[in-house]
């Protein structure tokens, strides 16, 4: 099959990744646009996990304001101060500082929840479906601990930005690590509002 160099840009400049790469996932995927687009982002993720373990100790602080009401402080970090200073690695950070100014995260990943607090969901969540069976019990806890997970935790939260609602944070600094070709870690962040 014939793949026009035309459908090629436009899968370029959606993903952000190289001709080739791009011009390999459709021949992969039979033309098909939006196969190609999940075949790159498959392996955007392969290759996000190879450069997991790289040490990321560069990277910027971030900031976002919105309306003199609600602040938002930052730290993304990545393996290179010339990484740092790209507009992608720049438009992620203000991406993130507004998203955490739009959901208001309390942690960054679910590793950061303390171990007291998932006790205390879970045992509130229990007391919720008490008259139901055990095993039963059981899934609709995991699954309510999900959900907190996704509203609680920054890196889980859809985001904002998404129309389809689908993309989470994790996946957007996936994608960057993808293009970029470093290691990218949240670190921390701190979120102010006006009277709260």
């Amino acid at each position: 099959m014939a793949i026009s160099a035309e459908i090629v840009r436009e899968l370029r400049e959606k993903t952000g990744v190289g001709m080739m790469e791009c011009k390999k996932a459709l021949t992969e995927a039979g033309g098909d646009f939006e196969e190609a687009v999940s075949l790159l982002r498959q392996k955007g993720l392969a290759t996000a996990q190879k450069k997991a373990g790289r040490t990321a100790s560069e990277g910027a602080i971030g900031s976002y304001i919105h309306m003199d009401k609600i602040g938002v402080l930052v730290e993304v970090n990545c393996e290179t101060d010339f990484v740092a200073r790209t507009d992608d690695f720049r438009e992620l950070l203000k991406n993130i500082a507004m998203h955490i100014a739009a959901s208001a995260p309390l942690y960054v990943s679910r590793e950061e929840v303390r171990e007291d607090v998932i006790e205390n969901e879970r045992k509130i969540y229990r007391a919720q479906v008490a008259d139901k069976p055990q095993q039963i019990m059981d899934k609709i806890v995991e699954g309510k601990l999900e959900k907190f997970y996704n509203e609680a935790c920054l890196l889980d939260q859809i985001f904002i930005k998404d129309p389809d609602q689908k993309m989470k944070i994790k996946d957007l600094i996936t994608e960057k690590i993808a293009k970029l070709g470093e290691n990218i870690v949240v670190r921390r962040f701190v979120r102010f509002q006006v009277g709260a």
